[in-house]
């Protein structure tokens, strides 16, 4: 056993798992330093991955070659596509998990990757050189004393720097219930000039399924034909689905939990740390709607093998007696058992904008931060980070150039552009609407926007490759046979008014046809013999002939986002040079030149995202650099 190390992860949370995951598999000699090795990759709060533009960046980790795709996949217990009935842009795969599973592949597969090495302990140091001008990182000191040594640092730590849990007028120190928070760190990083913020977040009550009247509670089930989030072959879409309930609120309900308000440590002033808007306790819902009589909430397994249910939608940080008291008034739960009640946590943060694009920090060379740290929310977003900072972390040791994905590219560039240029004010959780270009980045086509990316980097294998390609090739010998194929009226009218199309007077291309609302590749095989033999000769699968489907029918709004990124390119090719004096433009805004000089963009593209640099400020600095 050696003390050093290529690579220190520092938590084994969603982040440090992909993080230390694709740091080994680059060749990078990799150490995670977890506190509880039976709790990585932990789903400390809801058990379930994906969701509205959760799910498009899943589907974005996997492409690149990350793990929690396929991970989901292995343990889903059910599996949806949420948002079938609106456009293929707002399309967003969601799986409920085996909880305990979940956890237990993730530490199989780190346990069984060559050059990455676990130990059980708590960083509590970071070992720097302070001669240069930027400090440098040399390792991390440990709880039990040990000082491993590296040369690039990846901390992970999510809710457990200072951590402090509230469940009324109790209160305790703790990163997750049942652990330990972290100390030292933030100290230290304060200390050497970084910025720390205090966030807080909650989760629910855990129920007791045998205590619980389903009879009543209306039934969630998956889809009847479910997909799954990788595009890998080696796993499948899941089999026997358990469901979810709906269960729901009442005035009763509401009556009881504002007894404890004032008990409430989110409003009598013990929490200060800022909460997730869109991810709200119940106490902030019945502030916030307060003539809302009724609230929907979700009932779901936690498992196949335990009786534990999770409540989404009633996180809470009441005193324990008074969600005892309201829960079993909900109709369902007359004679419910709790295994635990909800609680908040409260812990530290260091604003994003203290990072480059890569995720290492500005103020300590060879640092990174991934995760909650950074002031996100969500597993989904912590992985994505992770997986950029240990692809990041690695190409830098080497002396490669790092990845920064573009707006355009993937959900993943966003949301890392939208921490670095705009900071966080309070827990950041991706949506649809916070991408430009949302047609663009569809979860269908994740792969085709990134695999060749993670081919290139090394993180896709051969034989995955070649899965892509073939995909991709099926999917362009489908559109071009669609361009070709000429459809008579007599043909395809039946089909056209069995789906409320109207019908030819004359014959049009396939293509044509699919464009129209209701019209179908798969249906239209029913009316098209020539079709169905082509596809079935070619052996094109699915998800090609989805993917296929959608391109023809956004084939206009593709195209035209793709000119609308093209032309904001032009203003990320503009450089800003290293340690330009903002301040001493003076036909900068006053606000402009603080920004700029806070946050150090290095494009006129991203100077151009900052909250308050205008456009007239953009100007000046076209005039000044794009020239």
């Amino acid at each position: 056993m050696t003390l050093h190390y290529d690579i220190i992860v520092i938590g084994g949370g969603h982040a440090g798992c992909e993080a230390a995951s694709a740091a080994a598999r680059l060749g990078s000699r990799t150490l995670l330093l977890t506190m509880d090795m039976e709790k990585l990759a932990a789903m400390s709060c809801n058990p379930a991955v994906g969701g509205v533009a959760k799910g498009q960046i899943v589907r974005e980790i996997d492409a690149l070659g990350g793990m929690m795709g396929i991970i989901t996949d292995r343990t889903a217990i059910q599996f949806r596509m949420l948002n079938r009935s609106k456009g293929a842009a707002m399309w967003s795969p969601r799986a409920q998990c085996d909880k305990s599973a979940f956890s237990a592949a993730w530490r199989k597969v780190l346990e069984e990757t060559p050059n990455l090495y676990i130990w059980q302990d708590a960083a509590t140091e970071l070992m720097l050189e302070k001669n240069a001008q930027t400090p440098i990182i040399k390792g991390v000191k440990t709880r039990m004393g040990v000082a491993f040594t590296c040369e690039k640092v990846i901390l992970t730590a999510g809710t457990f720097l200072e951590g402090v849990m509230h469940c009324g007028s109790s209160n305790a120190e703790g990163g997750r219930a049942g652990d330990a928070a972290s100390h030292g760190l933030t100290e230290q990083l304060r200390s050497l000039g970084f910025e720390v913020g205090r966030m807080k977040t909650g989760t629910p009550a855990r129920l007791d399924a045998r205590t619980i009247n389903f009879e009543n509670m209306e039934p969630q089930s998956g889809d009847e034909n479910p997909s799954k989030f990788s595009y890998s072959s080696e796993t499948e879409a899941v089999k026997d689905q358990l469901p979810c309930y709906l269960v729901y609120t009442s005035k009763q309900v509401h009556d009881t939990l504002r007894t404890g308000f004032d008990r409430s440590p989110l409003f009598n002033g013990t929490i200060h740390g800022i909460g997730p808007r869109y991810c709200p306790s119940i106490e902030d819902k019945l502030r916030t709607f307060a003539d809302k009589e009724s609230h929907q909430l979700f009932l779901e397994p936690e498992g196949r093998n335990t009786n534990e249910y999770y409540l989404n939608g009633f996180s809470s940080s009441l005193p324990w007696e008074v969600q005892w008291e309201a829960l079993h008034q909900i109709e369902g739960f007359e004679n419910l058992h709790i295994y635990r009640p909800g609680y908040a946590i409260e812990y530290d943060y260091f604003p994003p904008t203290q990072l480059h694009h890569s995720l290492e920090t500005k103020p300590i060379e060879g640092l990174y931060f991934a995760g909650q740290v950074n002031g996100t929310t969500g597993y989904e977003e912590a992985a994505a980070q992770g997986l950029m900072a240990g692809i990041n972390a690695h190409r830098a040791r080497i002396g490669e150039e790092a990845v920064v994905l573009k707006r355009d590219e993937a959900y993943i560039g966003v949301l890392i552009d939208d921490l670095i240029t705009k900071g966080v004010d309070e827990p950041y959780r991706m949506f649809t609407s916070r991408a430009e270009y949302r047609i663009l980045l569809r979860q269908d086509n994740a792969d085709e926007r990134l695999t060749p990316l993670g081919a290139k980097i090394g993180l896709i294998g051969e034989k995955r490759y070649a899965e892509f390609l073939e995909k991709k090739s099926f999917v362009e010998s489908l559109i071009s046979f669609a361009q070709n194929l000429s459809v008579k009226a007599a043909d395809f009218n039946d089909y056209l008014i069995s789906v409320g199309s109207e019908p030819m007077t004359q014959g049009k291309r396939l293509f044509d046809l699919v464009v129209r609302n209701g019209v179908t590749i798969e249906g239209a095989r029913t009316a098209l013999p020539k079709l169905d033999r082509f596809i079935k000769k070619e052996g094109i699968s699915a998800e090609a002939i989805e993917e296929a489907e959608i391109q023809i029918k956004y084939k206009g709004y593709i195209e035209r986002e793709r000119q609308n990124a093209a032309k904001l390119h032009r203003l990320e090719e503009v450089s800003i040079p290293d340690g330009f004096d903002f301040n001493a433009m003076q036909s900068l805004t006053i606000e402009a030149r603080q920004k700029l000089t806070r946050i150090r963009p290095r494009t006129i593209g991203q100077a151009a995202r900052i909250p308050g640099v205008s456009p007239a400020d953009v100007n000046v600095l076209l005039i000044k650099f794009g020239r």
